[in-house]
């Protein structure tokens, strides 16, 4: 079960759940992994609706990596996700969000 407080947000990957976490290694890798701009451009993109798939993508690499997850953005091609893409930008959108609030301040 994911922990707010840590930041993590589950997302079941080929029928298995798996917490996605935002570390501060994962961060420095997804910003190196942005085609445009920096990690606040990121957030910008996701306030305004305006995220590519791209981005979402990046954001849940990221977040399974900091999770533990070994793999790479090419492992996750051919993966299920659950919930389908519309499940994976609404997982992106959390994560990015708990990186930078405490559970409180989002309620």
């Amino acid at each position: 079960m994911a922990n707010p407080w840590r930041g993590e947000v589950e997302l079941v990957l080929d029928g298995e759940r798996r917490v996605m976490r935002l570390t501060l290694g994962a961060l420095a890798e997804l910003e190196a992994a942005l085609v445009e701009g920096t990690l606040v451009d990121l957030v910008r993109r996701f306030e305004a609706g305006a995220c590519s798939s791209r981005d979402v993508l990046a954001l849940i690499v990221a977040g399974l990596r900091g999770g533990g997850w070994q793999g790479t953005a090419g492992d996750l091609v051919s993966a299920e996700i659950g919930g389908g893409p519309m499940a994976a930008a609404r997982a992106a959108a959390e994560l990015l969000a708990r990186a930078f609030t405490l559970p409180e301040d989002a309620e």
